[in-house]
C-alpha cells in the first residue's frame, strides 16, 4: 500500500473509476488544498474537482483534516449535496477497499455533514447501514456497528430534527442485528455494543414510538425476536395490550428490506434472478455460497435474503415467462441450507410467509406472495415433503402467531391463496385442495379455512 493512499492497493482490479476520479483530482489539485486558499471563486467544474479533491485528501490524512474541511466550507453552494454524494459513492463501491485509517475519517465526515444538515444525509447513514455485515464478528464490522449506534445516540436531537426517517432506519438496523447478537456468547467486544443497541432502540420506542411504527408490520416481526431480553418485553407488552392489528395493516416499505443486504449481496441477487437460467445456475450458487454464506453465524442473513427476495426484487413478466431462474427456485435453496438450523429455518420461513398473514389486495403486492406459493406448487411433483412442511409451517401460523388476532390472519392468508389464483399464478387452488400429494388433513385445513374466510365476506 502506498504511504497516504486510502485505498488498499489490488494487481488484480481494474481500478474503479469513482476512485480513479477521486485520486486524479488530488493529483492535480493538492497544491490548491493548503492555505492560503485562492479568493478566487471558482467555476462549478472546478468546484467539482476540488470536493472530489477534499473527500481524497480527507481519507488520506487525519492531521490536515480541520484544514481541508474549512476549504469544503467556502467552497460549497449546494447545501453539500455533491461533497454527501461523493461519500455515498464511496460507501457503496469502495467501502472494503478502504484502509482503517480511512474507515475512521470516513465516520468523522459523516458526523461533519450532520452538523450541517448535508442535502443526501439519510442516503449516507443509509449506506453506513448497510456496510453492517450479518454474522460477522470480525473487529472491523464489530467496530462499524459499535460507531454507528454511538452516533445514532451521539447525534439523537439533530437526525430527529433534520432526518427523522432515517432513524427508522436505524432503528429496524439494530433491532435485526440485536437479535443475532444476543444469540451469540462469549465474545466480549459484543457487550458494550449490544447494551448500546439496546439503549437506542428502547430510545426509540419509548420517545418517538409514532416514529417507530412508521416501519410497519415487520417491526413486529424484529420484535418478538427481542421478548426474551427484559428492556423489550413491556415494550412488547404495551404494542400487544394496544391494537396491533393497526399494525399488521401497514406495510413495510421496501427500503427497510435494503438495510440487511450489503450492495454486493443486491448486486449478486440481482444479477442471479434476472440474468442466470435455469441449467446454469449451479456454479454461480456455490460463487454466492462461498462470497456471503460460508461461515459461523453467516446463514441467518438467509431471514433478511427472503424478505428482500420476496418483497423487492419483483422481475418482469418477460423474465418471468424466460428461462431465467426463478425466486422461488432461489428460496427453495435457501431454505435446504438452513435446514439443520431450526431456529434459522423457522425464521425464513415466518419472512417467505409474513404478507401472507395479513395480505390486503388493497395495499399488498401479488408479487410478494407469489415465492411461496409457486415454491408450494412446483415442489409438489418432485418434493412433496417441501410443500407439506411449507403448508403445515403457514397453517399452524394461522393457529398461533396471534391468537388475538386470528380471524385476521385467517382473512389474510386465505385472501392470498383467492388472489394468486385470481391473478393466475396458479390455474385453480385445486391444485393443492385436490392433489393426491398433499397430506389429507392440511388440505381439509386448508379448505376449512378458504370456506370460512367465504363466510367472513
Amino acid at each position: 500500500m502506498e504511504k497516504g493512499n486510502p485505498f488498499v492497493a489490488s494487481l488484480h482490479e481494474v481500478e474503479n473509476q469513482l476512485e480513479l476520479s477521486l485520486r486524479q483530482a488530488f493529483e492535480s489539485l493538492e497544491p490548491k488544498l493548503q492555505p492560503p486558499f485562492s479568493l478566487d471563486i471558482p467555476d462549478p467544474q472546478a468546484s467539482l474537482e476540488l470536493s472530489r479533491a477534499i473527500v481524497y485528501a480527507l481519507l488520506c490524512d487525519s492531521g490536515s483534516s480541520k484544514t481541508h474541511i474549512k476549504l469544503l466550507h467556502a467552497l460549497v453552494t449546494d447545501g453539500y449535496a455533491f461533497f454527501t454524494s461523493l461519500l455515498v459513492g464511496t460507501v457503496v463501491e469502495l467501502y472494503g477497499k478502504l484502509v482503517d485509517s480511512a474507515k475512521v475519517q470516513l465516520l468523522w465526515l459523516t458526523k461533519e455533514m450532520i452538523d450541517v444538515s448535508s442535502v443526501g444525509l439519510e442516503d449516507l447513514l443509509v449506506s453506513l447501514l448497510r456496510r453492517i455485515g450479518s454474522g460477522d464478528y470480525g473487529d472491523q464490522n464489530v467496530w462499524l456497528c459499535f460507531e454507528l449506534v454511538s452516533l445514532f445516540l451521539d447525534k439523537w436531537d439533530c437526525l430527529l430534527e433534520d432526518a427523522p426517517l432515517v432513524l427508522t432506519s436505524a432503528l429496524y438496523s439494530f433491532l435485526r442485528l440485536l437479535a443475532d447478537h444476543c444469540r451469540v456468547s462469549g465474545i466480549p467486544k459484543l457487550e458494550n455494543m449490544k447494551r448500546l443497541e439496546i439503549k437506542f432502540c428502547v430510545k426509540m420506542f419509548r420517545e418517538q414510538l409514532r416514529l417507530s411504527l412508521k416501519i410497519g408490520r415487520d417491526l413486529v416481526r424484529l420484535l418478538q425476536d427481542l421478548v426474551h431480553i427484559s428492556e423489550f418485553k413491556e415494550i412488547w407488552n404495551d404494542l400487544v395490550c394496544s391494537d396491533v392489528s393497526k399494525i399488521y395493516q401497514l406495510k413495510t416499505s421496501s427500503r427497510y428490506f435494503l438495510l440487511r443486504i450489503t450492495p454486493e449481496m443486491e448486486t449478486q441477487l440481482r444479477f442471479l434472478l434476472g440474468n442466470v437460467k435455469l441449467g446454469s445456475h449451479k456454479r454461480h450458487q456455490i460463487w454466492f455460497l462461498k462470497k456471503f454464506l460460508l461461515g459461523p453465524e453467516k446463514e441467518t442473513v438467509l431471514i433478511d435474503i427472503v424478505r428482500f427476495i420476496c418483497c423487492v426484487v419483483h422481475p418482469t413478466n418477460e423474465i418471468i415467462r424466460s428461462e431465467i431462474m426463478p425466486r422461488w427456485a432461489v428460496i427453495g435453496w435457501f431454505l435446504d441450507l438452513c435446514k439443520q438450523n431450526h431456529h434459522v429455518e423457522g425464521r425464513v420461513k415466518l419472512a417467505l410467509f409474513y404478507d401472507w398473514l395479513f395480505f390486503d389486495e388493497r395495499i399488498d403486492s401479488i408479487m410478494n406472495v407469489e415465492p411461496a406459493a409457486l415454491l408450494m406448487l412446483w415442489s409438489i411433483p418432485q418434493y412433496p415433503h417441501i410443500t407439506h412442511s411449507l403448508l403445515e409451517f403457514l397453517l399452524h401460523l394461522v393457529d398461533a402467531y396471534d391468537v388475538a388476532c386470528r380471524d385476521m390472519i385467517m382473512r389474510g392468508v386465505a385472501s392470498a391463496f383467492r388472489e394468486i389464483e385470481r391473478k393466475g399464478v396458479v390455474q385453480s387452488l385445486d391444485m393443492f385442495l385436490s392433489n393426491p400429494e398433499i397430506a389429507t388433513d392440511l388440505k381439509k385445513k386448508l379448505a376449512n379455512l378458504l370456506s370460512c374466510h367465504q363466510d367472513i365476506n
